[in-house]
């Protein structure tokens, strides 16, 4: 069996920001790859770097230095509108806060991606994939009159309905009680598996790390590989 490609690779990342008290590295030299089709959690307390990383990965930031490879593009090579062209044509990314925009409809929220990427027919491929998140009856609501799981599934059919090969989630059951946690991460992991999308998830939680094949993690800036299972509370899957 031939082994998969990688979709992610970064050889001796790095970032700093400017400070009052000048320059601050939050993340030391980083190399590591992620297969395609692999899911991965990057766990770490608050403030580690997680996000940061996350940001840096799906080209919503810029690298301070060293290198990062999307699907074999350079991405540390490319200006703000190359690496917005290529986010439109091969990533997703689902937040903690769901940031839908709340002047528009659960479905047009959906929508939105596959029209900026030019898809065609962006309403049927929306109505379709709301039906997946179970949300068709909720179509026509704003965000404001959605709970916060159901937003949430709107955030994860919206990432989907472009099929993206990555998909990135910072926190994306954070905001959620734990009944929805389990409706949101059941879904995003039958979704993901359904579209073989390559994904990278950030959490504090072990139990939604531990669904994922591989586990990272992520102190003072520093990505280490977890061997050990993660501790997951009694009553988690």
């Amino acid at each position: 069996m031939s082994t998969p490609p990688v979709m992610i690779e970064t050889k001796s990342l790095i970032k700093k920001v400017n400070t009052s008290e000048g320059s601050l590295q939050i993340l030391q030299p980083i190399s590591f790859s992620v297969t395609s089709g692999e899911t991965v959690a990057i766990i770490g307390a608050s403030g580690s770097g997680k996000s940061t990383l996350l940001g840096l990965l799906a080209g919503l930031d810029e690298v301070s230095g060293g290198e990062i490879f999307l699907d074999g593009k350079p991405l540390h090579d490319m200006d703000e509108e190359q690496r917005a062209r290529l986010r439109g044509e091969k990533v997703g990314f689902i937040f903690q806060s769901f940031m839908l925009v709340q002047s528009l409809t659960a479905l047009e929220n959906i929508m939105l991606p596959a029209e900026i990427a030019g898809l065609d027919n962006p309403k049927a491929r929306a109505e379709n994939i709301i039906k997946q998140v179970g949300l068709e009856h909720r179509a026509h609501h704003f965000p404001n009159q959605l709970s916060g799981g159901e937003q949430q599934r709107v955030a994860i059919a919206r990432a989907f309905i472009t099929e993206p090969k990555l998909l990135f989630a910072d926190e994306p059951t954070g905001n959620l009680d734990s009944a929805n946690s389990q409706k949101v991460e059941d879904l995003l992991f039958k979704m993901n598996a359904d579209l073989e999308t390559t994904l990278v998830l950030v959490t504090h939680d072990d139990e939604l790390a531990s669904r994922c094949q591989r586990q990272l993690r992520m102190n003072a800036g520093e990505l280490t590989e977890v061997t050990e299972p993660l501790k997951v509370v009694a009553g988690g899957q």
